[in-house]
């Protein structure tokens, strides 16, 4: 019988940590990438979007004109990158977001951040995969590439896991 319970309860914490992992990948600005070209309305972008502790950031660009600069809501605001909080210059550059809250980009290239070229990402609380999600926007469904994760794969996901931990607990069906 402890066997029993030790088995399903090691089970339901799989099952636990599997919702923890599943994070998704956004590329920044979609196929059009992080440019000052006037294709991408970073605002829209992120507005159509659910951003959540674990999800990854990815910015492609060109370094010899673009870079990406992390910066205080004040910098946000007056595109000011004098006194960034973090530095990227590679031309793909990935950023974890390990809490929630904003976190403010802009390209410090002169007058790039004047012209669109920033990005506010509003990173909410974790929740429960079960909550419903949000039912998709024509703008979304543009950008859905740039996710790595779906909804249906999340329902499998929990379903395996149920059926494994029934299965291991040896309930009788």
């Amino acid at each position: 019988m402890a066997l029993k319970k030790n088995t399903l309860a090691i089970s339901f914490v799989m099952m636990a940590l599997c919702g923890v992992s599943m994070a998704a990948v956004y590329n920044a600005g979609d196929s059009a990438g992080w440019t000052s070209m006037g294709q991408v309305d970073y605002k829209e972008w992120a507005a159509n979007k659910n951003f959540h502790v674990g999800d990854t950031l990815v910015f492609n660009y060109n370094n010899q004109f673009h870079n990406v600069k992390q910066v205080t809501q004040q910098g946000f605001e007056s595109c000011n990158a004098t006194s960034p909080i973090a530095t990227y210059t590679n031309g793909s550059d990935t950023v974890t977001l390990e809490k929630h809250g904003h976190f403010y980009f802009i390209c410090g290239y002169p007058g790039h951040c004047q012209a669109g070229q920033k990005i506010d990402i509003s990173v909410v609380p974790a929740t429960s995969n079960l909550s419903p999600a949000r039912p998709p926007t024509q703008s979304s469904l543009s950008g859905a590439s740039s996710l790595s994760l779906s909804v249906p794969s999340i329902l499998l996901s929990w379903a395996f896991d149920a059926l494994l931990a029934f299965s291991l607990s040896g309930f009788p069906y």
